[in-house]
């Protein structure tokens, strides 16, 4: 596919050079950008046809460039990535994604609302020897698995705005994730601080799964040597591969325990040399890259599979943190909940749902996908929350409360259940509860308060402070008390404006037509 695409590439440091190489190799590469211009001069006399910026904005303005990839410190990979989505680039982004979950989270939130690739560097999942291993795991070769682990040690490169963690581990929970099918029920963590405060340069994580796996990940740029080894172990055979051999870098030992007339026998036999493809995982990873822009497909290493990379990260700095020994990840509903929430047995919580610090959810509430409950969240039983509902800090959702899909409930923002409450006349029944109907999308402001029995429709947007007492149309913007109608909003959660004939979305162009002057629909 040479030629197809525009593609700039940001930061031409000590890694950001080989994916210079490599996209130039396949006639991809346009621009270049990196803050240094002693560099950008030195870059210009080997890439000559190439064009050269030292400004990241010129280069997210030119609508020419089709997909920007970023080899940069870190600390810098949320801000840059974040602009270039919205600038409407496609993006590969070296690992870390970021240096939170919750900013991974919101990377991937705006790829998707801008229809964006987002894809993440974790090469060893491309490595042509890892792939075999996942050939020789699924095939059953293996048997049983038992344990794996990974060291991945050198001396130096020292890091300034991520530890030994956060630099070299990624890489290898993902492959771990990826052998594994998915991620484990506990993680821990312990390291060493040496040269740097507060900056780890040596870390042990284990991870584990219910299914009796373990996995250990040891790194360390404090070495005395560059070593790179991942071994799996299975109850039939083990398979290593060693990344600093010139030769024979991934072998297959039948070696394993038998069990004869009840003894345990040791079975060891020479080990068997597996040939993989010696292409340059590099080269193999960017060529997936410039496939999934072509074909419009998710990368094998897109936002949700780094997400489960920056879960598994951050518990382990937890656990480095000393805030805790460990945590738990549930693979049964593969939901979070910090250790200070209380998830009361009986509750169902959907897939990638986050439950945060000090909330309860009681047993007979049911929470969909992709949900988030901030800080001191209470959800009462027989409440129905929908899919990818945002909850945010110190805000009670009572039995009686129905939340669909998409909607958002700001902080403090305040539901009641009951009509007529007495504390001297408990109304603690079904009966007494009055149902409250949140629809698709709808947005509840900031300390907003929201009387029982009322219905706010699809994509309503009810400002802060706003108290809400009778039923909100579609779409309708509504503030004051008690609330009344200002205006209309558009799906995307903008104000729309009055055009002839209609209204119109400043944002994205969307157009209504104004029925009976009480709803709206889509042109």
């Amino acid at each position: 596919m040479p030629g197809k695409f525009k593609i700039a590439h940001i930061g031409a440091g000590f890694w950001g050079k080989n994916i210079i190489r490599n996209l130039n190799d396949l006639k991809e590469l346009k621009f270049i950008c990196d803050i240094d211009k002693q560099n950008l001069q030195d870059y210009q006399k080997l890439y000559p046809n190439l064009t050269y910026s030292a400004n990241f904005k010129e280069i997210l303005a030119d609508k020419t460039i089709d997909a920007v990839t970023i080899a940069t410190p870190a600390a810098t990979h949320f801000s840059l990535v974040k602009e270039a989505l919205s600038a409407g680039k496609d993006v590969f982004v070296e690992k870390p994604l970021a240096l939170s979950q919750q900013e991974g989270e919101r990377l991937a939130e705006i790829a998707t609302q801008n229809d964006r690739i987002l894809m993440v560097g974790h090469i060893l999942r491309y490595h042509p020897a890892m792939k075999r291993i996942k050939q020789l795991v699924d095939s059953g070769k293996l048997g049983k698995i038992g344990y794996c682990y990974s060291n991945r040690l050198n001396f130096g490169k020292v890091r300034r705005e991520e530890n030994i963690l956060w630099s070299f581990a990624p890489h290898d929970i993902s492959v771990i994730l990826y052998l594994m099918d998915g991620p484990p029920d506990e993680v821990k963590a312990s390291g060493e601080i040496i040269l740097q405060p507060r900056i780890h340069d040596v870390t042990h994580t284990v991870m584990k799964w219910e299914a009796g796996v373990t996995a250990y990940i040891y790194v360390s740029w404090l070495h005395p040597f560059k070593e790179h080894r991942f071994v799996v172990v299975g109850d039939k055979a083990m398979a290593m591969f060693d990344d600093t051999r010139r030769s024979e870098k991934l072998v297959l030992y039948d070696k394993g325990f038998d069990i004869v007339k009840g003894q345990l026998v040791k079975r060891e036999q020479e080990g068997e040399i597996i040939e993989f493809d010696q292409t340059e995982p590099l080269r193999l990873e960017l060529e997936h890259f410039l496939s999934c822009i072509q074909n419009r497909t998710q990368p094998d290493t897109d936002a949700k599979e780094s997400i489960a990379v920056l879960r598994v990260l951050s518990l382990a700095q937890v656990a480095l943190d000393g805030r805790q020994e460990s945590e738990a990840l549930t693979a049964k509903t593969n939901y979070f909940a910090h250790r200070t929430a209380v998830v009361d047995s009986g509750a169902q919580i959907g897939r990638d749902t986050r439950i945060w610090h000090f909330s309860h959810v009681m047993p007979g509430a049911k929470i969909g996908e992709r949900c988030s409950l901030g800080h001191n969240v209470f959800v009462a039983n027989n409440v129905r929350i929908g899919n990818n509902v945002k909850i945010q800090n110190n805000v009670s959702v009572y039995e009686g409360v129905i939340l669909e899909d998409d909607c958002f409930c700001g902080p403090s923002m305040v539901f009641t259940n009951v009509k007529n409450p007495r504390s001297a006349f408990p109304r603690n029944t079904a009966d007494d509860y009055v149902k409250t109907y949140v629809k698709r999308g709808a947005t509840l402001g900031a300390n907003c308060t929201i009387i029982c029995g009322v219905i706010i429709g699809e994509y309503a947007f009810v400002a802060a402070g706003a108290v809400v007492n009778q039923n909100v149309k579609p779409n309708a913007l509504v503030a004051g008390v008690p609330a009344k109608q200002f205006g209309w909003m558009c799906e995307c959660g903008f104000r729309l404006k009055k055009l002839m004939g209609g209204l119109a979305c400043p944002e994205c162009n969307n157009k209504y037509i104004l029925k009976a002057g009480n709803r709206i629909v889509l042109k």
